[in-house]
């Protein structure tokens, strides 16, 4: 897995632009997530791969379609400084696993990377370092293993 780095203040029209988001269809989205703005990211992400951001990511809009976009195109998780709220409950709505860390500056665009969910720990192998992220709460983390709040209440996870 490898880090796609962001800074401050991503916002949803960074993510998944205005004129595109006229379909919902998870396929379609993948395809055009930071079309404007990274226009290499499709063509090179890879299943797996993890967004590194700073301060704010997801600001702007409340549209669904950036989260669906970013997990559509393979990213396994996104790590950054803080997020906006609306992006962060529309991540968990739909499975994408988020996570916090004040150590986001440690990594680099490319930097090689394992992840250890169940001890949110971030291994870089390039600069051969561990971080730590927040973990997500029990019942949040039963969500996204779920695939998202719809597959979570249809399944055996709703109480």
């Amino acid at each position: 897995m490898k880090v796609w780095k962001f800074g401050d203040d991503v916002n949803t029209d960074i993510i998944t632009p205005g004129r595109y988001t006229v379909t919902t269809n998870p396929k379609r989205l993948g395809k055009i997530a930071f079309i404007e703005y990274r226009r290499e990211f499709t063509e090179n992400v890879e299943e797996g791969d993890i967004i590194v951001a700073g301060k704010n990511f997801g600001c702007g809009s409340s549209r669904e379609h950036s989260p669906i976009a970013i997990k559509a195109a393979g990213i396994g998780a996104v790590v950054a400084e803080s997020f906006a709220r609306i992006f962060f409950r529309n991540a968990i709505n739909i499975g994408l696993p988020i996570y916090i860390s004040p150590d986001v500056n440690k990594f680099n665009d490319g930097d090689q990377i394992k992840v250890n969910y169940e001890t949110g720990e971030l291994r870089n192998i390039t600069q051969d370092l561990r971080v730590h992220v927040e973990p997500l709460p029990e019942f949040v983390q039963r969500i996204v293993e779920a695939g998202g709040l719809i597959e979570f209440l249809m399944g055996d996870g709703y109480v």
